[in-house]
């Protein structure tokens, strides 16, 4: 993950602040929002990096944007990183802040690759195994890929399981 310095000075001070107004999974769920919006929408980061608009514009477009679906806590601190001119920060901030709050709340991301989707069963299984192993809340993100024919790759920090049919057939070939 890319983070320099700014971005995670500014995405701690904002976890800090957020954690002293006892609204930190309110704060979480606006940088959600923030970094979708900005990995998804290339208008609104040309807009945040844009040096021809004017920081009051940018302040007064992004508070038109987000009045009302984000708390007055996160416009309060997005308007004052663009008042100092740090607003072409905000998608890095925003993920630094992500990163943060999981490592804080120890919430590990856990990647299943597997040829078809996992039912309810098999996903609360691995859910469950996973969450005992580590000791730690998990966050399950899905991919399907039907080239694995079979079983499954699990990612999770920097570990990988590789437990798919077509890996087990090219160890095969290679022997």
């Amino acid at each position: 993950m890319k983070q320099s310095r700014a971005t995670v000075r500014y995405a701690k001070s904002f976890i800090d602040i957020s954690n002293e107004q006892g609204s930190l999974d309110t704060s979480y769920n606006d940088m959600m929002l923030i970094s979708s919006i900005c990995s998804t929408n290339k208008d609104f980061t040309n807009l945040l990096k844009s040096p021809i608009i004017k920081t009051d514009l940018k302040v007064k477009i992004i508070n038109e944007l987000f009045v009302g679906s984000i708390s007055p806590l996160t416009i309060s601190f997005i308007t004052l990183i663009t008042n100092k001119k740090r607003e072409g920060l905000l998608p890095e901030i925003s993920n630094s802040f992500i990163y943060l709050y999981k490592k804080n709340k120890n919430i590990k991301e856990v990647l299943v690759t597997t040829a078809v989707p996992l039912d309810a069963e098999l996903r609360n299984d691995l859910m469950n195994y996973i969450k005992k192993a580590t000791n730690s809340d998990i966050e399950l993100k899905e991919n399907v890929d039907d080239s694995l024919i079979g079983g499954a790759i699990i990612r999770m920090d920097d570990t990988q399981l590789d437990a798919s049919i077509s890996s087990s057939l090219k160890s095969l070939e290679s022997n």
